[in-house]
């Protein structure tokens, strides 16, 4: 991909528009030369070149508000970027979610659509400081009893009929399948046409 964009009309810079993964909503504009396409690709973050400081720059590298790369794809022209990507806060120097001065969009895709979004990023960059990246070391054995543990404690919130409990364990349930799918290398989608299709099977004939 990199030997097919144009680097010589903007001086070996390509411009790369930075679209949330989930809600669509333009992040920002930042420029690209050939290494920090390079970087970026193989790293998973947005990297920039900065024309103030004329060096690389890793966005968040200060903040800590980085973005996690989820795909990158290039216009008809060959001259400009589209990224998208999840962002660790917000994007903007300015402490705004995006560079123009916009708050974080609604978005139509459930919270589900988001998490499973952040626990494939953890997946990917298996980040330091992350228990989403632990259990995809630890692997599918502690995983799967973490599964376990959590419907048992969402069961026995149910029989004890603590409401409360229930919707908590049950969030921690639903987070810890997530995990468990994609360490399956499946998605909540899957699952989503499986019950279809079931739905199908069981609709009674006219």
């Amino acid at each position: 991909m990199i030997d097919t964009l144009n680097f010589s009309k903007l001086g070996g810079l390509v411009p790369a528009i930075i679209q949330d993964a989930n809600t669509l909503q333009v992040l920002m504009v930042g420029f690209m030369n050939r290494e920090a396409v390079e970087k970026t690709l193989r790293e998973r973050k947005a990297i920039f070149w900065s024309r103030t400081k004329q060096r690389l720059w890793q966005k968040g590298e200060s903040s800590g508000n980085t973005l996690h790369v989820v795909s990158v794809a290039v216009d008809c022209d060959s001259d400009a970027l589209l990224i998208k990507a999840v962002p660790d806060g917000p994007v903007c120097h300015d402490g705004t979610f995006t560079c123009f001065g916009e708050n974080e969009a609604g978005t139509s895709q459930s919270v589900f659509d988001r998490l499973e979004s952040i626990v494939e990023s953890r997946r990917q960059q298996l980040p330091d400081a992350s228990h989403t990246a632990n259990l995809f070391r630890e692997g599918i054995g502690r995983i799967a009893q973490k599964v376990g543990e959590e419907a048992i404690e969402v069961c026995i919130a149910a029989v004890q009929n603590n409401v409360d409990a229930v919707r908590e364990e049950s969030a921690d349930l639903l987070y810890h399948l997530i995990v468990l799918l994609k360490d399956r290398g499946l998605s909540l989608e899957s699952v989503a046409e499986t019950l279809k299709s079931r739905m199908k099977e069981t609709k009674p004939s006219s």
